[in-house]
């Protein structure tokens, strides 16, 4: 059964003087170069957002909304599971729309360690954990709630809450999990002209 793929898109941005999504990397908009990356590891594809003004006209594919009663990235993962639901997905990949370079098996990377009792598997890479970038089943859209009203508001909180995995990135190069927050990050990160474009190519996984 396929999964789905969603892009987290919701975030103010303040740090790059907002409009993230819509802001260009290589000529292209970061939203548009994270969903040729969320494509590519899932069939069924949305971007979660506050509001439609945040990815401008003309994407192409489903808008999900916060939902009211869920604030944070947790809301974002809250109408990915949602959506994944619909789909008949068993499980969901997010990705950030300002993490150009995240590598092309993530997702399949990600699933080998998906066994029975895990609810969420995270990356890691140079001893961080990213739980925006993280493989969740579809079924812990049930446990969201109670987590919620516990007052937490942690995404990894939550993956720990339902069973975590964590999976370590071998990285030889740069860092393929690098996010863009500033307009300077933006201007350094741009890839570099030739064939070695992406440090994705120099990337591989380890489960740990």
């Amino acid at each position: 059964m396929s999964g789905a793929a969603v892009v987290l898109a919701g975030g103010e941005g303040r740090r790059m003087g907002g409009g993230k999504p819509l802001r260009a990397w290589d000529g292209r908009p970061l939203l548009a170069q994270a969903l040729g990356l969320a494509r590519s590891y899932a069939p069924h594809v949305a971007v979660a957002v506050r509001d439609a003004g945040q990815v401008g006209q003309g994407a192409g594919i489903p808008l999900l909304f916060d939902p009211p009663d869920i604030g944070g990235p947790l809301a974002g993962l809250a109408s990915a599971l949602d959506f994944g639901r619909r789909r008949g997905a068993p499980w969901v990949q997010t990705l950030a729309c300002d993490m150009p370079y995240l590598p092309a098996d993530l997702s399949d990377q990600l699933a080998q360690a998906l066994e029975s009792g895990v609810g969420a598997v995270l990356p890691v890479s140079d001893g961080r954990v990213h739980p925006v970038c993280g493989l969740w089943r579809v079924g812990t859209r049930d446990r969201l709630a109670a987590y919620v009203a516990s007052g937490r508001s942690s995404l990894r909180g939550f993956a720990e809450y339902v069973g975590l995995r964590e999976v370590a990135w071998e990285v030889a190069g740069p860092d393929p999990f690098v996010n863009l927050n500033t307009l300077e990050d933006l201007a350094a990160y741009q890839p570099p002209a030739g064939p070695d474009r992406a440090p994705t190519e120099q990337s591989g996984a380890g489960s740990r």
